[in-house]
């Protein structure tokens, strides 16, 4: 697949979308008009590619929203240079994004194949997170911590302590919370010991899974 004019057209249109519906970073809708979204999907989505849905990528997994991604990122807050942690790989469209706002980007996927296909990907289009890592996203990522912003692409039960550890003072953990329906959730860490909680309203996300071994 290629990315034409009429994608790029398009791709207008969807940041004018998610605009109207709050969206106001212009570093995010930015990304959102220059990263080639058809191309993370199956080419028999490719036209659907650029209305705001969800899509199905394999592995149960799908690749979000464009609302939610730009939702999510907005409230990261991702300046450049920013070590960043990404829970749940997926199609790898989020690490594009994040990679577009010039962050250094650390991602964790659990599914095999997904984490495969993505890598694989990655080297295809040129991106270049700092680290691709097949492994369990509950668990974060201690050896490379701490980071300034974590953002996490699934749906958790409750919120892993780990992520809230490898936070520096000063970072933003971005975390869909809940079981069948999750609370955006922002934590902001104020000291060691101290952070702050605010909520965004409902969304749906596939489930976070724990390793349980």
């Amino acid at each position: 697949m290629q990315d034409t004019f009429k994608h790029k057209g398009m791709r207008n249109k969807l940041a004018k979308t998610l605009k109207a519906k709050g969206i106001t970073d212009p570093i995010v809708l930015n990304a959102i008009k220059a990263i080639p979204r058809h191309l993370f999907l199956d080419s028999s989505f490719e036209d659907h590619a650029y209305q705001d849905k969800a899509f199905p990528i394999g592995a149960n997994q799908t690749i979000s929203q464009p609302y939610t991604v730009a939702f999510q990122t907005q409230l990261l807050g991702v300046k450049p240079d920013d070590k960043v942690l990404e829970i749940g790989t997926g199609s790898g469209y989020q690490t594009a994004v994040l990679l577009h706002l010039k962050a250094k980007v650390f991602t964790v996927e659990r599914q095999h194949e997904l984490f495969k296909r993505t890598k694989l990907f990655f080297t295809k289009m040129g991106y270049r997170p700092k680290k691709i890592v097949f492994g369990d996203g509950y668990k974060g990522l201690k050896e490379e911590a701490p980071f300034d912003g974590i953002i996490v692409t699934a749906g958790a039960p409750e919120t892993p302590k780990a992520l809230l550890s490898q936070l520096k003072v000063g970072g933003r953990l971005v975390i869909p919370v809940g079981v069948e329906e999750q609370e955006m959730t922002l934590y902001s860490r104020k000291s060691e010991k101290e952070f702050e909680k605010k909520t965004f309203g409902s969304f749906r996300f596939v489930p976070l899974l724990e390793d349980k071994n």
